[in-house]
This record gives C-alpha cells, structure tokens and sequence, in this order.
C-alpha cells in the first residue's frame, strides 16, 4: 500500500494553507515501510472489504503509529529516524507534539464518520493503551532491576495493541464481531507484537542487524530491554554491573564470555520459537471460524510470526 496514497481520505486531511504540516508529514511518511497499512489490506481484501474500507483502516493505523513516533522521538530526544533528521529538531519540539496531535484528531475525525462505533471505540482504547505504554516504559529509564514481565507488559500495550488492531479492526467495519473469531485475532495480535519487539530489541545487541541500527543504543540510553534483561540473568552482581557500563559490544562480549552470550542468544531464540508455535495454533482457531470464502486469510497470516522475529536471517 503506498503511504503517499493514504495521506488523503476526507478533503480537509491536509489542506494546502497548512505547507509546514504537509512537509512534516512527507517528511516523516516517505522512508516508512508502511507494514501495518499493508496487513490491514491483506486482512481486508482477505474478507471482502470494500476498498475505502480499506483506505480508512490503512490511514488510521499509520497516522496513529506515525503520531506515536513523533512524540517518542521528542521523549528520546531521538536525532534521526528512517535515516533522517527527526521532526522535532528538523523543525521544534513544538511542532513535532502538534503535528502528532493533529495525526490523532484526524483519526477520530474520519473514523467518526464512517460511523460505526464499535470501531471508534476500540481504536480510541488502542490509543490509550499506546499512551499508557509510553508512560510505563519511561518510568523504567534507569531501572536495570527489571524483569521480563514488566517489558512484556510495555510490549504489549506500545507494539502489539497495533498488531492486534490490524487484524480485528476489518472485521469490525463488516461489523463481524464473533468472538470466536476475535479472540484468537486478539492473541494472534499480542503474539506478533511480542515477537517484533524482541526480534527489534535483538539488533540493539547486532543480532540479524540487517536494519543496521546503532548496537547498544538501548542500554546506553539507560533502557534494559528484552534481551538484556535475558543476557544479564544469572550473572555475578560484579560483572553484571560492568556489563552495564559497556561502550561498545565486544567490550560486553569481553565482560560475560562469548559463550555465554552465544547460549543465551540461543536460547532466546528456542523461547520465541515456542511462542510462534502458540501463534499457529491460534491461527487454526480463526480458520475454522472462518467461511470458505475467507480461507485466504490464514494463508496470508500464516508466515507473519516467522517474518516478524526473524526477518527472514532463520537460521
């Protein structure tokens, strides 16, 4: 789906008189991939959906993830982001903050008029959830005492309340709400989160870094993340605090022993594995709760585990 193409659905989206916000927007849209937008076509032309529908899904949930990567830049102070000058320094804090808002206020605006409000109010409690993530997540800056339960916990509510988002959220513009269908969606949904963030939070430790994102960035930030938290397990109070203060990634190998990095490593991985397995089975469910018509559907999902933790470098 082009990103480009979503950026209008109502006439007054982004009207000309607004040039800052229209090159903001630009800006920020033309190096995303547009992932999600592209899971909600496949999961609406999957069932049926009408292609305006199908727009207005797409619209929504970029504009949403979109606004939230505008605000957590400014909260990170972020310099770059899709290998570009992040808006906040680019143009002012304050216009990072106002063009996410206006993101969020069009969504409303849009999805009130298609009028339905079983949608409205999902996607409302889905914005919430992002929020209440960002809230939490910060709170555990500087906190190198969590556990996996507490990342989880932010993973959930920041990545997969997306995930989760896009697989329901066409069956509820066919106003399909059977939950028989939505429950396993629902878990399918968390399951793909889960899986993105840690898969992400791998390459913070140049695990299938194929995005090249800067190693160590998380922990140099003050931020344990999932792997860390796993790597650190087990280790002597000494050497776990060195590993901490580690600038480079071979200083970190040389402090815990690239065995044990190398086991924990596989050892994540094993872990994940058993979660795809979950996945699948889940999918099973939503099969026999779908109509012949919409059997497509699972073959579209199916591989989105896979691709999502291992990025296609499965060993």
């Amino acid at each position: 789906m082009d990103l480009n193409k979503l950026k209008i659905y109502d006439s007054r989206d982004f009207p000309s008189y607004l040039p800052k916000l229209n090159q903001l927007y630009d800006d920020l849209f033309s190096g995303g991939k547009g992932f999600r937008s592209k899971l909600i076509k496949k999961v609406g032309e999957s069932i049926s959906l009408d292609s305006k529908s199908i727009h207005l899904l797409g619209q929504t949930i970029e504009f949403i993830h979109n606004a939230s990567l505008l605000h957590d830049d400014l909260i990170d102070r972020s310099h770059l982001r899709r290998g570009k000058t992040t808006a906040w320094l680019r143009f002012t804090p304050e216009y990072a903050v106002l063009a996410g808002d206006y993101l969020l206020a069009r969504v409303m605006v849009n999805l009130s008029k298609y009028g339905n409000i079983n949608l409205i109010q999902y996607t409302a409690e889905m914005i919430s959830d992002l929020l209440e993530g960002e809230w939490i997540q910060d709170s555990l800056v500087g906190d190198f005492e969590i556990g996996k339960e507490q990342l989880d916990r932010v993973h959930e509510l920041k990545t997969a309340s997306l995930f989760k988002w896009c697989l329901r959220a066409p069956h509820i513009a066919k106003e399909d709400y059977r939950k028989e269908l939505h429950d396993p969606l629902e878990q399918m949904g968390s399951i793909l989160g889960i899986l993105f963030q840690r898969s992400d939070d791998l390459l913070d430790f140049d695990i299938r870094n194929g995005e090249n994102k800067a190693v160590l960035g998380d922990l140099k930030s003050g931020y344990l993340n999932s792997f860390g938290v796993y790597l650190f397990k087990g280790l002597d109070g000494e050497t776990r605090a060195k590993a901490i203060k580690s600038e480079s990634l071979g200083q970190l190998i040389n402090t815990i022993g690239q065995s044990h990095f190398d086991t924990r490593v596989a050892s994540f991985d094993e872990k994940n594995e058993e979660l795809i397995q979950f996945y699948e089975h889940q999918l099973s469910l939503v099969e026999s709760a779908l109509d012949a018509e919409s059997q497509s559907l699972v073959r579209e999902l199916k591989p989105l585990s896979d691709l999502l933790y291992w990025r296609n470098q499965k060993p």
